[in-house]
């Protein structure tokens, strides 16, 4: 057997404490207290690796003992708080700027080249819930044809369309076309197809989502891994964030549930390298819609699982879990907030009861797992900390 690494990366479950909070508007945000304080949390199986060991991770809660692996607090360097600028920089790429966001909408050369290359007009323009914009604009795209382009506070253009009006592969076309125009100044993080179906107004949005990400400025971990030929498997949208770059096989989920079998069957199946793992749903379905219950249920759940991946870990197989970013569904902004990350590392190669204090990258990730795999990674941002967790 060969060595592994599942790092999963549960999607904004950050830990408050950012520095430079009040810069994003976020000071006081703090998405796993927020939830801790819920009726629903428990996150026994976490608390267990060293969770409740990170100082302040848990505020509300009874201090806890010595953890069973490693862990630590991160702050993140790049000058962002999205998904896209959090997993490079997991990945060992710092991004000294932001990248651009719309609160205005899109510019009119934008969506006047948009149109005209995908011969449909648009509705909407603005930034806007995702489950709110079908309702207000479904019934006239399904009339007219014309696709619902919208935004977030995230660098995102996004593009709604039903099923039955615009088929799923044309959608993908018309996300690869705003790609290709959606560079530059104007090189948003993700244009995003967000296919749904249903009448008006119960209309739903399906699991055919799909993200075409802006491709990272230079190689990252995944790129070092998969040219040394350990493979990259990615769970989720993986392999959409970094547009495909590092990646070998992958596979799509729909939803931390289904993202659980599937890091099991990955598990079973990859016997060596990086399964590199996103769960979406908290942040997607509980964070950006201010549901502190289902974000506490839905950390629940992943931690009843966590026995499962544990008892499928081989002898030289590191379990990572972190976090890309907050969003705090307690604040009352729906968006992305900054804040520190939690790092927790467990197997038979992590030293327990190991506090790797304060990190001031989340690059440290992608250095620890290159040096794990014992290749060159001079060239990605961060310092390795695998020197200070591993058993001798």
């Amino acid at each position: 057997m060969g060595k592994r690494v599942i790092l999963i990366v549960l999607d904004s479950c950050g830990i408050g404490g950012a520095k430079d909070a009040a810069a994003f508007g976020d000071e006081g945000s703090h998405t796993l207290a927020a939830c801790s304080r819920d009726s629903a949390f428990s996150i026994t199986n976490m608390k267990m690796i060293g969770m409740g060991c990170i100082k302040d991770a848990l505020p509300y809660d009874k201090p806890t003992g010595a953890g069973l692996g490693a862990w630590a607090r991160i702050e993140e360097a790049s000058q962002g708080k999205d998904t896209t600028i959090g997993h490079w920089e997991i990945a060992g790429i710092i991004s000294p700027k932001p990248m651009p966001t719309y609160p205005d909408g899109f510019p009119d050369e934008i969506i006047k080249e948009f149109e005209k290359r995908t011969g449909r007009g648009t509705l909407c323009n603005k930034p806007y819930s995702g489950t709110e914009v079908i309702k207000e604009f479904g019934q006239k795209h399904v009339e007219t044809g014309d696709l619902i382009v919208y935004t977030s506070a995230d660098s995102v253009f996004q593009i709604a369309a039903h099923e039955d009006v615009v088929p799923v592969e044309e959608l993908y076309k018309y996300c690869e076309i705003a790609r290709e125009i959606l560079v530059g100044e104007h090189g948003v993080g993700r244009v995003i197809a967000r296919p749904f179906v249903g009448e008006w107004p119960n209309y739903e949005r399906t699991s055919n989502r799909h993200d075409f990400s802006l491709q990272p400025p230079r190689e990252t971990v995944l790129d070092l891994l998969t040219k040394a030929g350990i493979p990259v498997f990615g769970v989720g949208k993986i392999y959409d964030i970094f547009a495909g770059k590092g990646v070998g096989n992958s596979v799509r989920t729909s939803g931390n549930m289904d993202g659980i079998e599937q890091t099991l069957g990955a598990m079973e199946s990859q016997k060596d390298g990086l399964i590199f793992v996103n769960l979406v749903d908290f942040d997607m379905l509980y964070g950006h819609r201010n549901d502190v219950h289902g974000y506490a249920e839905a950390l629940t759940y992943f931690d009843d699982r966590l026995p499962e991946i544990l008892s499928c870990m081989q002898k030289d197989d590191i379990l990572m879990i972190t976090a890309d970013h907050g969003c705090d569904p307690s604040t009352p902004s729906t968006d992305h907030s900054r804040e520190n990350v939690p790092f927790l590392a467990y197997g038979e190669r992590v030293r327990p009861g190991t506090d790797l204090g304060v990190r001031k990258t989340m690059a440290d990730i992608a250095k620890t797992i290159g040096d794990y795999f014992g290749i060159n990674t001079h060239d990605l941002d961060g310092e390795s900390f695998w020197k200070e967790m591993r058993k001798v």
